[in-house]
């Protein structure tokens, strides 16, 4: 198995591969931080307060969630990327492991971000859409951008992130599924999607009322899960591997309020649609043609510079950039223009030889680029337009010119520091053979912590297997404890146990919260509705808080005491109310969370009647409740 193993790895490195989809992968996984960044900055009070406002332990959570937020942006656009993803790794770890994020608000996808930013750290993805790219191409301004190639990476960087994230996670799921009696049944998609708590905005009916429908979901999610590890880099199968996958995520994404969790999974789709998909979308957005000849002075570094950044954003390759001494003269239309005076502006030439120079010049590239229409519509607005050609001026007026040669080209060239490059380029490159072997002993220790993983909690916890028989199994069970702590920590491995049978046994009644305003009138608190849906934006980690720990199948008083609290708090702040002067009416309804299939389920437990079951009330900072001891017996 090593060996095939390790020359499965020589044959993926020395494969090469558009850097396209990796460089989409660090965008979107930039994007999906970024707006839970926001989300817990929206939240925070809710989160990280003690008591929402009223006591607050981490006043400098913001800065730091902001600072965080920057890292993302910088992600985003590509911008450093080495360091920002190794802040950015560190940030998910303190925020995790160190603020109560993680214990009552677990959103069910922080250790899977983590696990993919530690990927993201050996990942080469800065080579597309990136800022760092343009950096490298100016450090040497002087080189045509028609002299770089296309970026490849080695094909590692697109499997070996999908096997682990993804392969990986999904059987370890699949294992946990076949202990809980409605997947078995068919119907695990089916069953969440039936309770209120779990539902988005999106009335799925229609779809959870095909019992056929939803069991071919059900069983094919199984098959998928079991199966795509093994068979995800078939380029048979690939295709169809895609497909499901993208279509069973973007299904969590909109019919469940866990919404960041789907997205988090559609990221690493990137990686999966085939190299010559991209090859071939390139070709089709790419024109064939250029709409604008630009031409500028070769011995000006602004110029060149200037050249290396529009040609940077110009994604659908519309524009032309010439060298003004070598290609004017071959153009007709330029013929009455003094080579003098075509070297002291940036002169244009379009499809229909009319001649374009200075700030016009910047006016029809922004246009002829597409996406950025909206800016070359501005920049002719009276006022903006004489403001921007003086300013064009000043800058053309005082540039420095000089002449070059092919000795200031490589004296200046950034080097790159990244990880992939001194792992995955130049040591594999020195020693192909021992990096192969290296490689594989890290699959190979990171498959074992995904079984130790998934034997711990699929197996020895299932069947509630005794560890304390002997010293050797209490040493074991010690160890194995300990792994799983630095492996959920380091690289996001956890038991992916989602929405199993003994999380919905005996779910038979959810609660809600409303409140008398000022006309004695009861309304319903901005956070669960009358059907009992969370509404928006209490999704993700505010949904798990409150659907998955204070309000269970056995209810705890002091959890629930704790987060009615938490809740009463914050939205009392948010909406304005006078807490000391407000009672909040707790509400309690029944519903039904079958393993079998039962047609419109969903809005059964919708149209389910409320009662209310007590009271709280704030003075002076403390909350009192009036609840029944056992809420779990009403």
């Amino acid at each position: 198995m090593y060996k095939l193993l390790s020359s499965k790895i020589s044959s993926l490195h020395s494969k090469r591969a558009p850097a396209t989809g990796v460089g989409l992968f660090r965008i979107f996984y930039g994007l999906v931080t970024l707006q839970e960044i926001i989300f817990l900055l929206y939240f925070n009070h809710l989160i990280f307060d003690p008591i929402p406002y009223l006591d607050v332990e981490f006043p400098m959570i913001p800065f730091f969630l902001c600072l965080w937020g920057v890292i993302a942006i910088f992600i985003v656009a590509g911008y450093r990327y080495q360091l920002a993803i190794i802040c950015n790794y560190i940030f998910w770890i303190i925020f995790v492991n160190f603020t109560p994020m993680q214990r009552d608000f677990d959103g069910g996808f922080d250790v899977f971000m983590i696990g993919a930013g530690f990927f993201l750290l050996f990942m080469p993805g800065n080579r597309a859409f990136s800022i760092d790219s343009l950096r490298y191409k100016l450090s040497t301004p002087f080189v045509h951008y028609s002299t770089y190639s296309k970026p490849t990476v080695s094909a590692l960087a697109y499997y070996l992130p999908v096997a682990i994230c993804l392969g990986f996670l999904y059987f370890d799921s699949a294992i946990h599924k076949m202990f809980a009696e409605h997947w078995r049944n068919g119907l695990g998609s089916w069953l969440p999607a039936t309770q209120p708590y779990y539902v988005s905005a999106i009335d799925m009916s229609p779809l959870l009322n095909n019992e056929l429908l939803e069991k071919t979901i059900g069983y094919t999610i199984l098959v998928f899960q079991f199966t795509f590890i093994f068979f995800f880099s078939n380029p048979c199968l690939r295709i169809v591997y895609l497909l499901i996958g993208i279509g069973l995520h973007l299904g969590i994404a909109l019919s469940f309020n866990i919404y960041p969790f789907g997205m988090g999974m559609l990221t690493f789709y990137t990686l999966l649609i085939p190299f010559s998909w991209w090859r071939s979308i390139g070709e089709l957005i790419t024109s064939k043609q250029p709409a604008l000849t630009v031409f500028y002075d070769q011995q000006c570094p602004l110029c060149n510079r200037t050249v290396l950044t529009l040609n940077h954003f110009d994604i659908f390759k519309r524009i032309d950039f010439k060298s003004a001494q070598e290609y004017a003269s071959a153009y007709p239309a330029l013929a009455s223009i003094d080579s003098k005076i075509l070297l002291t502006d940036l002169y244009a030439l379009d499809n229909d030889n009319r001649i374009y120079s200075g700030i016009d010049t910047y006016i029809q590239i922004f246009a002829k680029m597409g996406y950025l229409l909206p800016v070359s519509l501005v920049m002719r607005l009276p006022g903006i337009y004489q403001y921007a050609a003086n300013k064009y001026r000043t800058i053309a007026d005082s540039r420095t010119r000089i002449t070059c040669s092919s000795e200031c080209i490589v004296a200046t060239k950034l080097p790159d520091n990244s990880l992939y490059h001194r792992i995955f380029e130049q040591f594999a490159a020195r020693s192909p053979k021992l990096f192969a072997m290296r490689v594989s002993k890290v699959l190979i220790a990171i498959l074992f912590l995904q079984l130790n993983s998934t034997i711990h909690y699929g197996f020895i916890y299932r069947f509630k297997l005794d560890t304390k028989q002997n010293a050797f199994s209490v040493a074991l069970a010690q160890a194995s404890n300990s792994l799983l702590m630095t492996s959920q920590s380091f690289l996001g491995i956890i038991p992916h146990a989602l929405y199993l049978h003994d999380h919905f046994a005996g779910y038979d009644h959810i609660l809600a919260i409303t409140y008398i305003d000022q006309n004695n009138v009861e309304r319903w608190l901005p956070f669960v509705n009358e059907q009992g849906r969370l509404l928006a934006p209490n999704w993700g980690r505010v949904h798990s808080m409150w659907a998955n720990i204070a309000v269970t199948p056995n209810i705890d008083n002091k959890r629930l005491h704790k987060f009615i609290m938490k809740v009463t708090a914050f939205w009392g702040q948010k909406i304005d109310l006078k807490l000391d002067e407000t009672v909040f009416h707790i509400k309690l309804k029944k519903i039904d969370a079958p393993s079998y299939w039962v047609y419109d389920q969903l809005h059964k437990n919708f149209s389910s009647p409320w009662s209310t079951i007590g009271t709280a009330k704030w003075n002076h900072g403390v909350i009192t409740f009036d609840l029944p001891d056992n809420i779990n017996e009403l």
